[in-house]
């Protein structure tokens, strides 16, 4: 019935008038109450923007840096840092503040707690080193380093694992296979 346009109703109406299938019992009921149709978008989606977008842009053609802190975490409760720039600038914004000056303070707002951060693991490791223990993980790691630190089981594995180190025993035969014939091919 894919072939057809329509609904439901319409379909079976057309099937039925045409005598390729029987009337159902429900389709006299269906045509005194039809249900109800939805209009279809006209094959374009809107996206959806936010008003904090344009300066969450502007963030991070500021901070590239940042783009792999701004990884999504549904587990997490903080925004990420973009986020919350673009909603300090719109809040500034609406208390008056000029949209430069804005991007201006968010941006130092921005900075210095990023230096916060840095001087508080520091401190961390200080105290950890006068003590005598082994210093804590770092609370604000860099997203580069969160994504290594999830791939070297799977780096250390390759070494560990029978079926890699078949697979790659078996890669190393076929070239010596391929050397072997290449240079008998050719004479040499």
């Amino acid at each position: 019935m894919s072939f057809m346009k329509g609904d439901l109703l319409t379909k079976t109406r057309k099937l039925v008038n045409g005598l390729a299938k029987p009337q159902p019992v429900w389709l006299k009921a269906m045509e005194h109450a039809p249900p109800a149709t939805f209009p279809r978008p006209d094959g374009k989606l809107k996206t959806i923007s936010l008003p904090e977008d344009v300066y969450i842009n502007k963030f991070f053609q500021k901070h590239p840096e940042s783009k792999g802190q701004d990884v999504i975490k549904i587990s997490a409760y903080d925004p990420p840092p973009a986020r919350l720039f673009g909603l300090r600038v719109l809040e500034l914004k609406e208390q008056g503040v000029p949209e430069e000056e804005a991007m201006s303070v968010a941006d130092m707002e921005y900075r210095k707690e990023k230096k916060e951060k840095k001087k508080a693991y520091a401190r961390l490791k200080q105290i950890a080193r006068l003590q005598g223990t082994k210093p804590p993980p770092n609370p604000y790691p860099s997203a580069i380093k969160e994504r290594q630190a999830l791939e070297r089981k799977f780096v250390r594995e390759r070494f560990s694992n029978p079926e890699i180190l078949k697979l790659v025993q078996k890669m190393k035969e076929e070239k010596r296979a391929e050397r072997y014939d290449g240079t008998a091919g050719a004479g040499f």
